[in-house]
């Protein structure tokens, strides 16, 4: 290879060459996918998504009816996981709970999510009267823990699933308000912000939705995806304590609840539900922690 080969070569990595230019997103995806216990993650909410696809449309319609005489049965081939003590087959009312278990994960977190990020994009963007107004606001529910400010909610709203979405979904508002607001303060600090305003761009339509809000994005994603999994584990807490569907509605914390009488006779009751909820809360930290570490530059470089 001659040396001006050399130089050329050097000057266009593979992926150039092939037509394919780096880029911030392209590098992000090339990090995400190298690391392994994202990979884990991914394959982990695959898996509940398609359990929760299962359960909406692969489940005969009478799972929920009682079987006295097949109450307490240990898991066999006819009950891979067994019956509760109902004689109801525990398999079924999991892939049940798994669509209501997804349904607050996501609806709850994309409301407190949206409502948050634009309190807190305004709080930053405007940061004498009105910023500190709604942080003021935000700071009084920072105060509460996210459980205890979503069974302060429930207090006052009653059972009930969309109850339970409307409480995890203002739980988790607060922080979402935060991290917008602490990620416009830096955003408007950096140069491309002071040089837009120098040109006289509209401070709305142009800073505000065109540079700050697209590059607040990307944090705002980690934390909506850790938050996913911080709201399926409220539901299932809320449901324990009996806040959650009427019965027979089947939810994984109410059949914890349900089978916790039985324990030491049966646990099979709370067992496969109970892992239900490790493997889904597992699989989507290890894919917001896998996004945090492939959008973090500052990790990278270090």
């Amino acid at each position: 290879m001659t040396a001006s080969q050399k130089i050329t070569t050097d000057a266009h990595p593979l992926g150039e060459l092939r037509g394919a230019p780096r880029t911030f997103w392209r590098d992000m995806v090339r990090r995400f996918l190298n690391d392994r216990a994202a990979l884990v993650g991914v394959a982990l909410v695959t898996i509940f998504l398609l359990v929760s696809v299962w359960g909406l449309f692969g489940t005969p319609a009478n799972t929920n009816r009682s079987r006295l005489g097949q109450r307490l049965q240990a898991p066999s081939a006819a009950h891979i996981f067994g019956t509760d003590g109902q004689g109801r087959d525990i398999k079924n009312r999991i892939l049940r709970g798994a669509p209501l278990a997804l349904a607050v994960g996501v609806f709850s977190v994309a409301g407190g999510g949206i409502i948050g990020c634009a309190l807190g994009l305004v709080a930053g963007f405007y940061r004498k009267k009105v910023g500190a107004v709604i942080m003021r606001l935000v700071d009084a529910l920072l105060a509460f823990p996210t459980l205890l400010l979503a069974l302060a909610i429930m207090a006052t709203l009653g059972a009930g699933l969309t109850n339970i979405m409307i409480a995890v979904g203002f739980s988790t508002l607060p922080r979402f308000a935060r991290l917008m607001e602490a990620e416009v303060l830096s955003i408007s600090e950096r140069e491309y912000i002071t040089a837009a305003r120098a040109i006289g761009a509209p401070p709305i339509r142009s800073i505000l939705l065109k540079h700050v809000l697209p590059n607040s994005l990307s944090s705002v994603l980690v934390m909506a995806t850790l938050y996913v999994s911080t709201a399926i584990l409220a539901e299932a807490t809320l449901s324990f304590l009996g806040l959650g569907p009427a019965p027979p509605t089947p939810t994984w914390g109410s059949m914890i609840s349900d089978g916790s009488s039985v324990l030491q006779l049966a646990p099979w009751v709370v067992l496969f539900p109970g892992f239900a909820i490790m493997l889904t809360v597992l699989g989507f930290n290890l894919v917001g922690d896998g996004l945090r570490d492939a959008l973090d530059t500052r990790l990278r470089e270090r």
